[in-house]
């Protein structure tokens, strides 16, 4: 299916020269004189190598028909990350360069949204929030009150993040997976 340049938005997938290919970013730009252009950065699917290219937002290109399904992680092994699907229950395995750095944000039974073309995932979206259990942080301050003051933690997953000082170990919070920032404390 060929849609123009400008239509192009970040998880799109698009087929050049025989590759597929993920959008990162598009972004239009229309100076005072001359042509307008879309400025897209991708990542080729088959071998996840960075590329930008840069189209005249009037330019066909050619969007890969990819259909989008619920999938609950399941485990991780040698061979890569175990899917199931929600409706059929088939299983699939997705290659760790597909997961990329959302690996440290997956919970088992997590629904994410796999996009499959032609019987192969190729790309992942999980939720944009997660629950995680602060393991390890510095004790309470007293007196140190200061409203937007932040302190390091190291949560459940082993990633580090900052959180306000009233948070102490053991509490669970909802964390960005986007950037891996505190967004508030768990109402759980």
């Amino acid at each position: 299916m060929k849609v123009i340049a400008s239509q192009l938005r970040k998880g799109n997938i698009v087929e050049l020269d025989g590759k597929l290919y993920v959008v990162l970013t598009a972004e239009n730009f229309h100076p005072g004189k001359g042509t307008p252009t879309t400025q897209v950065d991708m990542r080729r699917i088959s071998d996840g190598v960075k590329t930008s290219v840069r189209f005249k937002t009037t330019d066909q290109v050619e969007r890969a028909h990819v259909e989008d399904h619920e999938f609950s992680f399941l485990y991780k092994d040698a061979d890569g990350f175990h899917f199931m699907n929600q409706e059929t229950y088939d299983q699939v395995t997705v290659p760790a360069d597909i997961v990329g750095d959302y690996e440290k944000y997956l919970q088992e039974g997590m629904v994410v949204s796999l996009a499959i073309h032609e019987g192969t995932p190729v790309s992942i979206e999980i939720p944009q929030k997660v629950v995680l259990e602060i393991v390890d942080t510095e004790p309470v301050v007293k007196g140190q009150t200061a409203a937007g003051s932040f302190k390091p933690a190291m949560l459940s997953n082993g990633v580090r993040t900052m959180v306000p000082t009233h948070i102490t170990t053991g509490t669970r919070v909802v964390i960005n997976t986007a950037d891996g920032s505190y967004v508030e404390r768990a109402k759980d």
